[in-house]
C-alpha cells in the first residue's frame, strides 16, 4: 500500500553522500552488489559530479511542515542526452539509474512514487523515450517497470563486463 506521506523532490547537495549510502544499502540487501564488485563505489558517487537529476523520495514526518525535510526513504536518477550512458541512443531519450529504496522502506509505494516522478521528470525534459538497465536477477524492479508500461528491449541489453548481462527497458513518452 503506497505511503501517503512520502514527497518526491531533487535531492540536495549536502544529502549526495547518504543518498549514496542508501544506494548502497539497498543493493546490498537486495543482494544485487557482491562484495568484489567495484558498482558499490559508482553507486555512492553517481551524480555527485552534477551529471544527472537526482531525486529523493522523503518522509513527510507528519509535522505539518511540508517542506520535504524527512528522512530518504528512496532516490533515482534521471540522464539525459548526451550524458546517459550504454542504452541511450539519441537525443529524444533519456536514461534513469540506480534506483534504490531503503531496505525498511519496501513495501510502501516508494518504489512507485520515484517511478512516476522520473517518468513525469523526463516527459517534462520532452523526452520520447525513457530508458533503464536492470540486473536479471532483479524481479521485483523488472516487475514495477512492467506494470508501469516499460518494455523489453533485447537488442539493448549489454555486458558492463564480460559475462555480466544488464537487461534493457523502454517507456515511450506520449506528447
Amino acid at each position: 500500500m503506497p505511503d501517503a506521506a512520502v514527497i518526491v523532490r531533487d535531492a540536495r547537495p549536502g544529502e549526495l553522500a547518504g543518498i549514496g549510502d542508501l544506494r548502497v544499502a539497498a543493493y546490498t540487501a537486495g543482494g544485487f552488489l557482491s562484495d568484489a564488485s567495484h558498482y558499490g563505489e559508482t553507486l555512492r558517487t553517481l551524480g555527485h559530479d552534477g551529471i544527472g537529476q537526482i531525486l529523493v523520495a522523503v518522509s513527510d514526518d507528519g509535522d505539518g511542515r511540508d517542506d520535504g525535510e524527512g528522512r530518504a526513504l528512496g532516490t533515482v536518477m534521471l540522464q539525459l542526452w548526451p550524458h546517459a550512458e550504454h542504452v541511450v541512443r539519441g537525443p529524444d531519450e533519456a536514461e534513469f539509474r540506480a534506483l534504490a529504496v531503503a531496505p525498511e522502506a519496501r513495501g510502501r509505494g516508494v518504489g512507485r512514487a520515484l517511478l512516476q516522478a522520473v517518468i513525469d521528470r523526463a516527459r517534462a525534459a520532452g523526452v520520447r523515450r525513457l530508458l533503464l538497465s536492470t540486473q536479471t536477477t532483479m524481479l521485483a524492479a523488472q516487475h514495477l517497470y512492467t506494470e508501469a508500461g516499460f518494455r523489453r528491449l533485447p537488442e539493448r541489453d549489454w555486458d558492463p563486463v564480460p559475462g555480466f548481462t544488464l537487461l534493457a527497458y523502454g517507456l515511450e513518452l506520449a506528447d
